[in-house]
């Protein structure tokens, strides 16, 4: 027990170092891509279109603009814009006098000047008399400053120097032995366990860029962006998996393919951890595939999309590049089959697995899953939102498919409510704003926006409190803005009132809780009518999907009808005691066209 813990402490320490790393890498990965886009193009001699004057802007961002801003980043992790602004300052004494690209040496000047400045302020500010406030930021700021550009030129510079030539001189000797891929037995299984961020923007992401600086080009950038081994295995599942599993890996594999959101299989292979060896298959495949056939990327492929591979794929790598992709997910794909071919189990725990994912992605945040008694929902009232926010870790992936997919349903719903992500430590606490976060980071997202609405959600991906959070805002706007109708409604649910001349269109209202009822109502009720010769649709749907006109005619119980009424007011009701046999469906039916 002790050891299972203290191998549980080091992973932990592991994954919050990762994500440390991961915070100062990915907010810049577009000037990374900025960067490797521009050298692809426009470098000479070798770009796709040469030109020596634009050509002139690829060593300067690669030598001072995206240190700097990775030192920026890092400072601000730290002491917010102070920390920042020092953080860029101590990188450029990194990068001073050297042609190589000092990523490393940013990672460590950002974080560690703003750590520096942060302790001065705690223990000088409380010292500052009323009225010299000003002039102790900024002259305090300014001083630390230029010492830290001073140590970090004669000390940290000649370390990082040192450091990336021997870094640069082994990366290419395990390339030179072909074994480059046995790294992979290594990174698959490290995806799976949230160390992907420790391995993938802590070493391999500097170490390519400082490659494809020199040589135009890395195969570094692929190994872990690959998605290869996730799409095989998902493959598999569509193919020879049960349950819950087999209908939902087609979803899964369009997002993880052309999306690139790798975490979607995690939970699959959870489910049944044997398929780890499919991944390390895969994996191994598409790096021996990539260096075979002379692979690489001008710069991080991030997210680790198809697309995204494309993109950014250096000139003559194509082919190399893809056919180790496709390598990866056909050799997975293989590996996959036959251990789901004789696996004996039902498929029924996928959702017990993502929850377990979340548990583990929570860990590696150095925070705690909630229990589902202890939602940190907020939300009281909807009346003042005027944006809805997003945040993840990261600021990309999940949070932006989750931003998306709300930003559909309210435009469907004829919502007009901006819907943004970022990550979470770029939130600011402003008027009017709902916070959809995960549920591991909601108290995180509480202390950087404390006047906002939270809701906490467990999966960004399908979450039904997006549809909650559509029915308030609909119902918020039907309730207090639009006129009630004059028309006269039916009383306790009698056909009195009812103009079935404008009825076009019969609805059940489906809950997820009582979907098998509402569906057996209107297959039955449908039957009647056909019966009957009438040709009115009859459809079950959500209760946020309706259009609130009189053309809709919505049979419910007793117990549904409030919750429609404050929904909607033109819309007209017969409400039944039972929505299988009550005598009013048959009255229904012989009034209907």
């Amino acid at each position: 027990m002790a050891q299972a813990k203290k191998s549980s402490s080091v992973k932990v320490k592991v994954q919050k170092f990762g994500t440390a790393l991961s915070g100062m890498i990915m907010p810049n990965i577009g000037a990374i891509i900025a960067w490797g886009l521009t050298a692809a193009i426009f470098m000479t001699p070798n770009g796709w279109f040469p030109n020596a004057q634009i050509n002139k802007l690829v060593q300067p961002m690669l030598i001072y603009l995206l240190p700097l801003l990775i030192g920026y980043t890092g400072g601000r992790m730290v002491d917010d814009e102070r920390g920042a602004v020092i953080g860029a300052i101590g990188t450029l004494g990194v990068i001073v006098g050297t042609t190589q690209p000092m990523f490393l040496g940013a990672m460590i000047m950002g974080p560690l000047s703003g750590w520096c400045l942060k302790t001065l302020d705690n223990a000088c500010r409380d010292k500052i008399k009323s009225g010299f406030e000003m002039i102790y930021n900024n002259f305090s700021l300014g001083i630390l400053g230029m010492i830290l550009a001073i140590f970090a030129y004669f000390i940290i510079n000649p370390v990082m120097m040192w450091g990336s030539h021997w870094a640069s001189v082994g990366v290419d000797a395990i390339i030179r032995v072909h074994l480059l891929p046995l790294a992979n037995i290594i990174i698959e299984p490290a995806k799976v366990l949230f160390l992907n961020n420790a391995i993938g923007n802590g070493i391999l992401v500097p170490l390519g860029i400082q490659q494809a600086s020199e040589v135009g080009k890395s195969v570094l950038f692929l190994m872990e962006s690959n998605p290869g081994p996730g799409l095989g295995i998902l493959l598999a599942f569509m193919f020879f998996g049960k349950g819950s599993s087999k209908s939902s890996a087609p979803g899964a594999a369009i997002i993880e393919f052309f999306g690139g959101v790798h975490e979607i299989y995690f939970p699959y292979v959870l489910m049944k951890p044997s398929l780890i060896i499919a991944a390390i298959c895969g994996g191994v495949t598409g790096t021996a595939l990539f260096t075979t056939l002379n692979g690489g990327l001008k710069a991080a492929a991030s997210p680790g999309s198809i697309l995204a591979i494309l993109l950014v794929s250096a000139k003559g790598s194509y082919l190399g590049n893809i056919v180790g992709v496709l390598g990866a997910a056909i050799v997975s794909f293989i590996v996959a089959a036959i251990i789901l071919k004789n696996d004996k189990g039902d498929g029924a725990d996928l959702a017990a697995k993502q929850k377990e994912m979340e548990s583990m992605k929570a860990e590696s945040k150095g925070t705690k899953m909630p229990s589902e008694q202890s939602a940190h929902d907020s939300v009281t009232s909807y009346k003042d939102i005027k944006k809805v926010i997003f945040a993840c870790d990261a600021g990309m992936g999940s949070s932006a498919m989750g931003a998306s997919l709300l930003r559909d349903k309210f435009k469907k719903a004829g919502i007009n409510i901006p819907v943004t992500n970022t990550a979470v430590r770029n939130l600011k606490d402003e008027p009017g704003l709902l916070v959809v976060t995960q549920e591991e980071l909601a108290d995180r997202a509480r202390q950087k926006t404390p006047d906002a609405m939270h809701i906490a959600v467990g999966n960004f991906l399908s979450n039904p409190k997006y549809d909650a959070i559509v029915a308030n805002f609909k119902a918020l706007t039907q309730v207090q803005d639009k006129p009630k109708s004059t028309e006269k409604k039916p009383a306790n649910g009698s056909l009195e009132g009812i103009d079935f001349s404008k009825v076009k269109e019969v609805d059940f209202i489906r809950h997820d809780q009582h979907i098998g009822s509402a569906t057996m109502a209107t297959n039955l009720f449908e039957n009647a009518m056909k019966k009957a010769g009438k040709k009115t649709p009859v459809k079950a749907i959500r209760i946020n999907e309706l259009d609130d006109d009189p053309s809709h005619l919505v049979i419910v119980t007793p117990a549904a009808k409030k919750n429609l009424a404050v929904r909607y007011s033109d819309i007209q009701i017969v409400v039944v005691d039972d929505l299988l046999k009550d005598k009013k469906l048959k009255e229904i039916i012989d009034k209907l066209s």
